[in-house]
């Protein structure tokens, strides 16, 4: 009898151990960032997605479910809007410390990178 609730823990866990798709790794975006002579983009999905809810970026503050559906500007951030809203200097770090998100290596092509490693494309 004691062996039916041990492998029915063990059978959950091993479910809640399968890896999800697309919810780890670091996002390269490079809509504009290179031709205005900044570094691409590095998002930290994973760092993020450990932190909040999908629902958190993708519905409140509208950021659509689909790559490349988002065309997202400085001016956007710096009047608070999409990652404006949280990095405002209160929440997270200003947008005015363009090195920490403009922090792709040159040459690194926009996509999905990585996992939850710190090895991904950024140059830190």
């Amino acid at each position: 009898m004691k062996f039916l609730p041990c492998a029915l823990v063990l059978a959950l866990g091993l479910l809640a151990a399968i890896p999800a798709q697309a919810e780890y790794g670091d996002v390269v975006l490079d809509r504009s960032s290179t031709r205005q002579g900044m570094r691409a983009v590095v998002f930290p999905h994973w760092f993020h997605r450990i932190r909040f809810r999908c629902k958190v970026c993708h519905s409140e503050l509208g950021f659509k479910m689909r790559a490349g559906a988002n065309y997202v500007q400085m001016n956007d951030i710096i009047n608070g809007k999409f990652c404006g809203m949280c990095h405002n200097g209160q929440i997270a770090w200003s947008p005015d410390r363009c090195d920490l998100c403009h922090s792709a290596k040159k040459g690194v092509k926009p996509g999905i990178y990585g996992s939850s490693e710190t090895t991904g494309p950024s140059r830190w």
